[in-house]
């Protein structure tokens, strides 16, 4: 086999990717977090980043040339990720980099050029002592000084002052003569240079698909590029929202119009009638803007009722809280709200929460009881089971001897008045709950129960019952919630249902363009939706539902009222989108029809989200009007054709969708898998899916995707793999061993292609994690282009279940091949004849360090490389195995223990380490000599690889302040040893 270079290939992205900007690029679009394109039309569960999408369309379309570096710069051109694009970025974004730090940035010469620096040295606003005459003489200088200021800072604080790729129209004047001179175009805009790249390859503008859509990003940004394209997914849901980002976000001014219109007409409309029925204002005109629920349940122990909440803390920014009071006499426990409490008051009020790790903590006797006991969880052969009552479709709140009862306990006021100049101004009250207020539940309550049954059978309240699932078990199980309606109160089902009716009232077009107003409503207004104290900048607020990818049901959470359900409005910018060639289905992937040049895809991730089911709760609500104004689509989530599971059924199911698109595809086509997942086995289950299915490896590159949240950090998901694919032309078949000799070569002579690109380069393009995904990349495009193996059996590598710990034989290549790997990348600086003569634990230990310097700290990277190494145990190496913050041990850390005849702990490397602290405990170098001279089995055989090793540690003195000392340490036992003479 003739191995590819960087120029043999069909395309830049199966050559190179820019992976460390177009990580940045998509991080930057993850941080604008509702303000991101799609978002605003309603939740879907792992939408990914449009200019991701974007660099893999070009990065398909875009040829190589003789020339690897200029490529790049001509696709950073393309993406506006280049110098110039980045400056147009920030003119656009009117960023303006403060006076006073863009001084600092320049050199002397420029400072006396463009500055008075006698103002500047007395103390005058630096933007004042500009030196220039006139207006236009002046604004010319501040442009000059902004853009030498700009092209000094790094990369990442660039992206602090400019808007997204996608918010400009695209490459300046001038980077379209660069971009036309390398490739051959005539372009002036995208759209213009994605028809004549498509027109190169294919003939004609290429159509792009995605069979598994979801929340639109690919079909969108296809669109909005020019590209013919085509959705298609399983699940209803899915396929509205990504028919909503081609037709209202991509629909143009007009349709921006048309539903901003129709909206407005909603809103007033709910308004009018929520103020006629009186169920959200008090008798001073005050309105509600948020209610506040809790469970309440009986205390065992005692027999009180007990209000549940994990705190009682309300509001940060005025020190709100809940004060409970056992009242003896009715044996009640009231919570009385207070605002501008006291610090000490504001702290026990979180110590005061009577639900900790789910024990229920009665304040009345002050024992705690398991909420499963409360419940009565028992475990039986069919799972768990309890004494709740399973609700009836009929109940909307919980029944006189129901377990969980269910309580109001405070209301935030909005008061509007005139101040002294007469403006007219807001403040917020917080207030214990009143027998008007309970009055007022009782008319709510009274008037749901009036039109109940007829808003049900309209579709304006849900019926559809909630069934048994994974995700769908647990409101099941932990409140006997039997129906989607159930996971709303009566007041949200009140208002929820008016914003329906009165979306029904509208057009049949008009619908379509709304429809996922109401996704937005239920999304942020249901009884999983959580109050957070800070939210708002301390006033508190109401949280939307699915915190994570589950249906976790409350003990406390907030209600919203029709001022804070105007935030969930369609309020999203449009473009003009070529929308009239786009087509979208509700369709299985292993059925899609239509051919495509390219697939784009986001495939199941083996149970890692389980959409089918999360998406009923969106589903109960849509199912009506998608009949009315989407007669072709099915309203069933169609669970029974989910591919779930991590087993065979799932490999059958994928292999079956990607040889559909596969089949739909033409023979110079190619497909683009984007999977996020760190299970290394569902890795090489994904490559045997794909393999299986006649498709070819040809590239993988990873992009981190996601931000650092509570709840989603470290070593939890982060990074999307785009592996890239061809169809297989060939069906030779190769042996075990032949492809352990060409896997060897490919992945040396990619990763030498890799640093050979970043040599010169001031922001490397690749760190530390792609060169071990090349190395599982480099490994399947050798595996991928041969029909069989001799010794293989694909068909019961597909069907067999595997025991715990069993390793496929793509596992063993994948293996063998991030050991080629981890021996190929040798740490800057280290001789490399000495380098092979470590043992596998002391070459990850090094390599550990190496991480750290580069700013790892990932859990997932230190496996990695543990695995790449063939290391098993490695746990006592780590300082810190904290997500984010995982590193090894320096020599202060290890001291004197971990030292032995085996093993790390008698390496050469080892002993390396506790010389360094022996150096620094007797702050004598010669102590450190000593000790490796007297200790150390061959010292004067090894000396030159302790000397590289030494200086290894040494060069860590600039890393870390943990390393500072023993850095200096190293560097002085180091010269010692140098000089050592027997």
């Amino acid at each position: 086999m003739t191995t590819e270079t960087l120029t043999d290939t069909a395309s830049f992205i199966e050559a190179q990717f820019p992976v460390s900007k177009v990580s940045k690029e998509s991080y930057k679009e993850r941080k604008a977090v509702s303000s991101q394109t799609l978002t605003g039309l309603g939740k879907w569960w792992g939408r990914k980043p449009l200019v991701m999408i974007r660099a893999a369309i070009f990065g398909l379309l875009m040829p190589p040339s003789e020339n690897p570096k200029r490529d790049r710069e001509i696709f950073l051109k393309i993406m506006t990720m280049d110098e110039d694009g980045l400056w147009k970025r920030m003119r656009e974004a009117d960023g303006n980099i403060r006076y006073k730090d863009a001084f600092e940035l320049l050199t002397e010469e420029e400072r006396a050029r463009f500055f008075d620096l006698d103002e500047v040295e007395g103390g005058k606003a630096i933007h004042h002592c500009i030196d220039a005459n006139g207006r236009a003489e002046k604004n010319e200088v501040k442009t000059e000084v902004q853009r030498l200021a700009f092209n000094r800072l790094s990369y990442d604080e660039k992206l602090d002052y400019v808007d997204r790729p996608e918010q400009i129209d695209g490459p300046s004047e001038k980077a379209w003569e660069d971009i036309n001179a390398h490739l051959g175009t005539n372009a002036e805009s995208l759209t213009g240079l994605i028809r004549e790249l498509g027109e190169q390859q294919f003939g004609r503008t290429p159509r792009v698909g995605d069979a598994f859509c979801g929340g639109g990003s690919v079909p969108f940004e296809a669109a909005r590029l020019g590209c013919p394209s085509y959705g298609a997914d399983l699940n209803p849901v899915a396929t509205l929202l990504t028919w909503a980002s081609l037709n209202v976000i991509g629909g143009g001014q007009q349709v921006s119009e048309l539903v901003e219109t129709a909206q407005e007409k909603v809103y007033a409309a709910v308004d009018e009638q929520i103020t006629k029925w009186g169920i959200e204002h008090d008798k001073k005109d005050w309105r509600a803007d948020a209610y506040l629920y809790c469970l309440e349940t009986e205390c065992p122990e005692c027999g009180v009722t007990v209000p549940l909440a994990p705190s009682w803390q309300i509001a940060s920014k005025f020190n709100v809280i809940g004060n409970l009071n056992h009242n003896k006499e009715t044996g009640n426990i009231e919570v009385k709200i207070e605002e501008d409490v006291s610090t000490s008051e504001w702290e026990a009020a979180d110590e005061a929460g009577t639900v900790e790790n789910d024990r229920l903590q009665c304040p009345a006797c002050g024992r705690a009881t398991p909420i499963k006991m409360i419940r009565g969880d028992q475990r039986g052969e069919n799972g768990t089971s309890n004494a709740l009552r399973n609700w009836r479709n009929d109940d909307v709140t919980p029944r006189p001897g129901d377990t969980f009862q269910e309580r109001l306990y405070c209301v935030r006021w909005m008061e509007t008045y005139t101040d002294a100049d007469e403006n007219e101004k807001t403040r917020r009250h917080y207030r214990t709950v009143t027998e008007a207020d309970r009055r007022r539940e009782e008319k709510v309550q009274r008037l749901l129960e009036d039109r109940f049954d007829e808003w049900q059978e309209k579709g304006y309240i849900p019926n559809r019952r909630i069934e048994p699932g994974y995700n769908t078990d647990q409101p099941i199980r932990e409140r006997g919630w039997t129906h989607w309606h159930h996971l709303f109160n009566p007041r949200q089902l009140l208002v929820n249902g008016l914003f329906l009716q009165e979306i029904d009232n509208l057009e049949d077009d008009v619908i379509r363009h709304v429809l996922p107003l109401i996704g937005n409503v239920v999304f942020r207004n249901s009884r999983i939706c959580r109050w957070l104290m800070t939210q708002g900048g301390g006033i508190g607020g109401g949280k939307s539902a699915f915190d994570n990818q589950a249906l976790n049901t409350l003990y406390n959470y907030s209600t919203r009222t029709w001022l804070t359900l105007r935030s969930t409005a369609l309020d999203v910018e449009t473009y003009d989108v070529r929308n009239e060639d786009a087509e979208v289905r509700t369709e299985d992937a292993r059925e899609v029809s239509t051919d495509c040049h390219i697939w784009v895809t986001d495939p199941p991730y083996a149970d890692a989200i389980n959409y089918h089911e999360l998406s009923e709760f969106f589903l109960a609500w849509y199912q009506k009007e998608i009949r009315r104004v989407f007669p072709e689509w099915y309203t069933d989530s169609k669970r029974a054709l989910a591919i779930t599971g991590d087993e065979e059924d799932f490999r059958r199911d994928m292999v079956a969708s990607y040889q559909n698109l596969a089949e739909n595809m033409p023979d110079d086509g190619a497909q683009i898998v984007m999977f996020t997942h760190q299970d290394a086995s569902v890795w090489a289950d994904l490559a045997l899916i794909m393999w299986a299915a006649g498709l070819q490896v040809s590239a993988a590159w990873t992009i981190a995707t996601e931000t650092d949240s509570a709840l989603k950090q470290g070593n939890y998901v982060q990074g999307t793999v785009l592996l890239v694919l061809r169809k297989r032309t060939s069906d030779d078949t190769a042996f075990t061993d032949q492809l352990k000799v060409q896997v060897e070569d490919e992945v040396q002579d990619q990763l030498d292609a890799m640093r050979a690109l970043d040599e010169d380069e001031e922001e490397p393009s690749f760190g530390d994690t792609d060169y071990q995904l090349a190395a599982y990349a480099a490994a399947l495009r050798v595996l991928t282009q041969y029909g069989g193996v001799e010794e293989w059996d694909i068909e019961r590598e597909l069907s067999r279940s595997r025991s715990n710990g069993e390793q496929s034989p793509i596992e063993e290549i994948i293996e063998e091949a991030v050991q080629v790997a981890a021996d190929h990348l040798i740490p800057q600086g280290f001789d490399s004849f000495q380098w092979k003569t470590l043992a596998p634990e002391e070459r990850l230990y090094l390599k550990g360090l190496e991480l750290e310097s580069h700013g790892e700290y990932r859990t997932g990277a230190y496996q990695e490389l543990a695995r790449g190494f063939g290391v098993r145990e490695y746990k006592s190496l780590y300082a810190d195995s904290r997500a984010n913050k995982t590193r090894f041990k320096g020599a202060t850390e290890f001291g004197t223990k971990q030292l032995d005849d085996e093993g790390f702990e008698g390496s050469h490397v080892r002993h390396a380490l506790f010389a360094v602290h022996e150096a620094r405990e007797q702050d004598d170098a010669q102590a450190g000599r000593l000790w490796l001279r007297n200790e150390l089995p061959d010292y004067w055989g090894n000396r030159k690889k302790l000397i590289e090793i030494l200086g290894y540690l040494a060069s860590m003195e600039s890393v870390a302040e943990h390393w500072e000392e023993d850095a200096k340490a190293a560097r002085l036992v180091a010269g010692a040893v140098e000089n050592d003479h027997a």
